[in-house]
């Protein structure tokens, strides 16, 4: 195996940030200065293209709205050995970076994820706190164990798992693509605490609360059904079970206290809907199926790709280069 110094990409997409990106740039600049950095203007009505070029950055555009089409843009065009992918509203710690790096190429990881740590008020507003906990705590209570902090928009990964990733998403949900990613082909990955800022004065979040968080609690479901059909529709069948007892529980008892069957309209949905309940144990086995054969594919995919061999020197690099960090790692 091959020795070398891996080649690391900073992707960030960047829209309407022309207050913040060139300090995003600067930052990570100054903090992985061997990096590849390229700001993925997506349709911005502001100078954030020429701030970002101005500070020394490659730019892109993605005409398609959405920061799920940034990424898998930028995903798809970029060749790495590693890759950052980072918001461009100056709000995640760039010093942070190389010991993220360090972490992923030292444990041979797939991904590690920043987990963000308050260093002040406004930084994180206590709506979007609640809605990351929710939909945290789903995506752990379906997959099982999982990440701390499932919408954080700073990460590293492996070319592994970017060329193996499937990138449906359009929008904000692509952090939990990611995570669900993962997690369904267990992959190696790990948590990293890193301080989260405010944003500077006239920036604006694009994040909307209720917009956003419905659309990710959407894609949390259907990635539920796909990936794990069989207890989706057992538990639907369970609940149409349920349904149907209390429909013919009291046609049962009338029947057995007088013969009769007077409601046999009531009887009838009884049936239908015990009936449902068993196409959908029925429909769960099939799909179980199909997801499995799909699993195995995004898993040989990634197989596909072989890992790189690094120089241990180089590797031991980014962390001289990482300031005193917390080190809370958690892995997954």
């Amino acid at each position: 195996m091959s020795t070398r110094t891996p080649a690391v990409a900073v992707i960030i997409p960047a829209w309407n940030e022309a207050s913040t990106i060139a300090k995003v740039v600067t930052d990570f600049r100054e903090a992985l200065p061997g990096a590849r950095l390229s700001v993925y203007d997506n349709n911005s009505s502001d100078p954030t293209a020429r701030a970002a070029r101005a500070a020394g950055a490659e730019v892109r555009p993605e005409p398609r709205q959405g920061k799920g089409h940034v990424v898998r843009r930028a995903l798809a065009d970029i060749e790495a050995d590693v890759y950052v992918l980072v918001d461009g509203d100056a709000t995640y710690d760039a010093p942070s970076a190389p010991g993220m790096v360090e972490l992923l190429l030292a444990q041979q990881l797939d991904m590690v994820v920043a987990r963000r740590r308050l260093t002040g008020k406004g930084a994180y507003r206590p709506g979007h706190q609640f809605g990351n906990w929710l939909l945290t705590a789903t995506v752990r209570r379906i997959f099982g164990s999982g990440l701390n902090d499932l919408l954080s928009g700073y990460r590293v990964f492996s070319r592994r798992f970017v060329k193996s990733f499937p990138t449906p998403s359009t929008g904000f949900e692509i952090e939990t693509e990611l995570s669900i990613h993962a997690l369904a082909l267990q992959l190696p990955v790990a948590e990293i605490d890193t301080p989260y800022f405010a944003r500077p004065e006239g920036s604006h979040s694009k994040l909307g609360t209720w917009r956003d968080g419905v659309s990710i609690l959407g894609t949390i479901l259907r990635l539920f059904v796909f990936e794990c059909p069989l207890r989706f529709f057992s538990l639907l069948a369970l609940a149409l079970v349920v349904a149907a007892t209390v429909l013919f529980a009291p046609v049962l008892v009338e029947y057995l206290q007088t013969g009769l069957v007077p409601r046999l309209p009531t009887m009838l949905a009884a049936a239908s809907v015990y009936t449902s309940a068993f196409l959908s144990i029925v429909v769960g086995a099939v799909l179980h199926t199909t997801a499995l054969g799909r699993l195995e594919a995004k898993r040989l995919a990634y197989l596909a790709v072989s890992p790189a061999g690094y120089d241990s020197a180089a590797v031991g690099d980014f962390e001289a280069q990482s300031p005193a960090l917390n080190r809370d790692v958690i892995q997954v």
